[in-house]
């Protein structure tokens, strides 16, 4: 598939650049998910970076948005959408959602909305499908009722292959970054990624058979983390809010799961329970 290059553009009545989001621009995207109160560290913004492409929006210099397209085989996810609260309402997050999608060019597009996001994204094409749940804590010591061992970078290509299979993405380089700087867990019917994130750690994704699979890896991971801070990114229609709840993770807010182009796939015998992320999917 042919990669676009973003191109420059220019909102005239407010001399705004849009251009090709780079590494010397993250100390800016830093500033402005932090006014959003998004929980980003630097190494969160990086990670994400490191298997995207994007724009950001600079006025006088200045970075006044930002977004991000991760591009993972036949799927592409929308994420880190974000214009200073200065400059919204302008046409601003429509021009940077334009860049992004022309990027994603042909793939299936997914994104994670708010709820004030929403009608951009609806009037772009995209469908809600569903929710996202985060639940967030400090996690309780739990003993996993099935047996869970510590995995490592070693077993990523078998891991990204069982994702791919969960999720429709290609992102063996995504797990395989995770895996080089946190945690990889495994069990007979599936495994999870802990890592170091925001406030503390997250979990995922966590990719089973079937959810006993699911909550035993979600309570090793609880276990691991018991007495720090630790959140997770679940799909509402995933059944695992109760098995979060236990571990210590009170609801927290969420969004809402939305594709443009969507494409139709095989059923699976593997589900996605936790997300990397809800910019990654």
């Amino acid at each position: 598939m042919t990669a676009i290059k973003p191109a420059s553009a220019r909102l005239s009545r407010d001399d705004v650049r849009i251009t090709a989001f780079e590494p010397s621009h993250l100390d800016g995207a830093l500033r402005l998910s932090t006014e959003a109160v998004w929980p980003h560290r630097a190494e969160d913004w990086q990670l994400t970076l490191s298997v995207s492409r994007g724009v950001v929006a600079l006025r006088d210099g200045k970075v006044v948005g930002t977004a991000l397209c991760s591009a993972f085989g036949d799927v592409a996810t929308m994420n880190m959408i974000i214009v200073d609260a200065q400059m919204r309402g302008r046409g601003l997050g429509r021009s940077l959602m334009e860049q992004v999608i022309a990027i994603g060019g042909a793939r299936e597009l997914r994104l994670t909305a708010t709820a004030d996001g929403l009608p951009l994204y609806e009037k772009m094409g995209f469908v809600a499908c569903g929710e996202v749940c985060q639940q967030q804590g400090i996690a309780q010591a739990a003993t996993p009722e099935l047996s869970v061992r510590t995995g490592d970078a070693q077993d990523i290509p078998t891991l990204a292959a069982l994702d791919l299979q969960a999720s429709g993405m290609s992102r063996a380089g995504l797990l395989g970054a995770i895996a080089a700087q946190g945690e990889v867990l495994r069990c007979e019917n599936g495994f999870a990624l802990l890592r170091d994130f925001g406030r503390g750690r997250v979990l995922g994704p966590v990719v089973a058979r079937d959810a006993a699979s699911a909550a035993a890896l979600m309570a090793e991971a609880a276990r691991r983390c018991a007495g720090g801070f630790l959140r997770v990114d679940l799909p509402a229609d995933a059944g695992m809010g109760e098995t979060a709840t236990r571990l210590g993770l009170q609801a927290a807010g969420g969004g809402i799961a939305m594709k443009r182009d969507a494409r139709t796939r095989a059923p699976s015998e593997y589900k996605t329970f936790a997300l990397v992320s809800q910019a990654l999917g």
